[in-house]
């Protein structure tokens, strides 16, 4: 039976998710009283001011994907996507649903479908999410767990810090990301965080879909993770198993969402991650490759290199130290996860 505890203080992040609602609901009687161009002028300026700084150096492609590996990814050419490493700096900070909950606010439009369960001691987190990572569509499988408690805030909100899967912990995964029922790439790997995107595409997260297969090491960490996906609202006809597979389609969330998530909100992201999409493709058009493309944005628009760069998760949503409450929470039953949350 896994080990609970309560925390009656409001902590740091807590806090923060709160004033991220008063900030969207202020956002929001703004929109409905000015409309949205008001929040859309300042896009257009800052479109204008990447126009006027120009760069005469040409970036090669061996050193841009130095960039994009330090960023904790690496170009997949056959796909023309992006996808996370191994060892990316991501993993060092594990999991956490304040994580989801910042999301938003980074110009993350993502849905996201948790599954929690026990195995082995452990109790462990598979999530999905798929959606607008600000300049790029994509889709992640993430593997984490922890030996300490399931740590909960008032109101159920599980405050819990996962630590990413160690190499041992590692699962075959396939995902397939679909837009509209088109196939826009495949992904298959042996990772604790599968990942693909693909830069300049822009789409609404009800359009995407996520086939999603993971292979299990036993009938019992196979068994704990479908019980989990019945739990999370998944009925017995949607989730087909072979052996030690278990495969599943992400379409429509079952889970509730973050609450930072307000619609009027998201719907001001997407307009910002539209347009930045837009002026890719316009800058790019005429490029054959993505070393031309890349170095189109470099030279024209160094500002939006920069943007590039920060593909899919960014620093900012790892930014916020876990608060001491909760640290202690975990440390005294047996977390070592506190290195996980070295500032970004």
């Amino acid at each position: 039976m896994e080990a609970v505890v309560t925390v009656t203080v409001l902590s740091s992040q807590l806090i923060i998710i709160l004033g991220s609602i008063l900030l969207s609901a202020v956002i929001y009687s703004i929109a409905n009283i000015y409309g949205i161009s008001v929040f859309l002028a300042p896009i257009k300026k800052l479109i204008e001011a990447y126009k006027k700084r120009k760069n005469d150096k040409i970036i090669s492609f061996e050193d841009f994907e130095k960039l994009i590996r330090k960023a904790g990814y690496a170009y997949d050419p056959v796909q023309d996507i992006f996808y996370s490493v191994i060892n990316a700096w991501q993993r060092r900070f594990g999991y956490c649903r304040f994580y989801d909950e910042m999301a938003t606010h980074c110009s993350m439009i993502i849905d996201c479908e948790p599954f929690y369960f026990e195995y082995k001691g452990k109790n462990w987190l598979i999530e999905v999410w798929k959606g607008q990572y600000g300049m790029t569509t994509g889709c992640e499988i993430g593997i984490y767990s922890t030996e300490g408690p399931i740590v909960k805030l008032p109101g159920g909100f599980n405050a819990t810090l996962y630590k990413s899967a160690g190499d041992d912990e590692m699962l075959y995964m396939s995902a397939i990301l679909r837009k509209n029922g088109h196939i826009l790439f495949t992904r298959t790997d042996y990772h604790w965080w599968l990942t693909g995107f693909i830069l300049g595409e822009f789409s609404e997260p009800e359009e995407l879909s996520v086939d999603c297969s993971i292979y299990f090491p036993d009938e019992a960490m196979l068994d704990a993770f479908v019980d989990a996906m019945k739990k999370a609202g998944y009925k017995e006809d949607e989730i087909a198993v072979s052996e030690l597979r278990v495969s599943f389609t992400f379409d429509k969330p079952r889970t509730p969402q973050p609450i930072t998530r307000i619609p009027q909100i998201a719907k001001l992201h997407q307009r910002k991650n539209k347009i930045l999409c837009d002026l890719y493709k316009e800058i790019t058009k005429d490029c054959p490759t993505m070393e031309d493309k890349i170095n189109a944005i470099h030279q024209n628009y160094p500002q939006l290199f920069a943007d590039i760069l920060s593909i899919g998760k960014t620093r900012n949503i790892y930014k916020k130290r876990k608060s001491k409450k909760l640290l202690k929470d975990q440390q005294s039953n047996g977390s070592n996860s506190n290195d996980l949350y070295e500032e970004a």
